[in-house]
């Protein structure tokens, strides 16, 4: 005979048995549409003209991102949270160095509260301005082709200010200096 305590616990296993092949049954007979997958660092805005975006810096100045129309601009999203993102900056900050005079600048899009980038850059200072992205949907780096919202995720603008390409996760130094490298021109 069973006691109560069993009796409750094999009731339940029937009711979660029968509910659960109910549930697969649905599933089966009114599938969830498929949601569409983008990879990492393939966006659909590749040749599409930058967007037109305002963004404060952290003194709170609104530039434009048309303000670094006619030259390079490699914009990294990135985040004070963000292991991957602190690893990549030295990176970033040496490819300003050495590219910088060349027509290329490099801009740090921090998706991240003010006084947490405000801390990270007083102990961690680059080379190359830093702008606050938005949170708010659609974000920022949605706005530039991040439809899967990782960070880092970067985006290289070519002078004519369309997308040249984008890149999810840590860019290597060979891609690095391979989107910064001066363009050679064809004779």
């Amino acid at each position: 005979m069973l006691d109560r305590t069993s009796g409750v616990i094999l009731s339940l296993a029937v009711l979660a048995a029968v509910l659960g092949g109910g549930l697969a049954q649905y599933r089966r007979h009114h599938p969830t549409p498929a949601m569409p997958v983008v990879a990492p660092g393939e966006s659909t805005m590749i040749g599409q003209p930058l967007p037109s975006l305002t963004l404060a810096d952290l003194d709170g100045r609104v530039h434009a991102l048309d303000e670094y129309r006619s030259r390079r601009l490699l914009i990294n999203f990135w985040a004070s949270w963000c292991g991957p993102c602190l690893q990549e900056m030295p990176a970033l900050d040496d490819a300003q160095r050495k590219f910088g005079d060349q027509g290329v600048i490099v801009l740090g899009i921090a998706m991240d509260q003010a006084d947490h980038v405000r801390a990270f850059l007083a102990d961690q200072p680059v080379n190359y301005p830093i702008l606050l992205g938005s949170l708010d949907a659609p974000s920022t780096s949605l706005q530039l082709g991040d439809e899967a919202e990782i960070l880092p995720f970067s985006v290289l603008i070519g002078a004519d200010g369309r997308i040249i390409a984008s890149h999810a996760g840590m860019l290597s130094p060979a891609l690095l200096t391979r989107w910064l490298a001066p363009v050679q021109g064809t004779h």
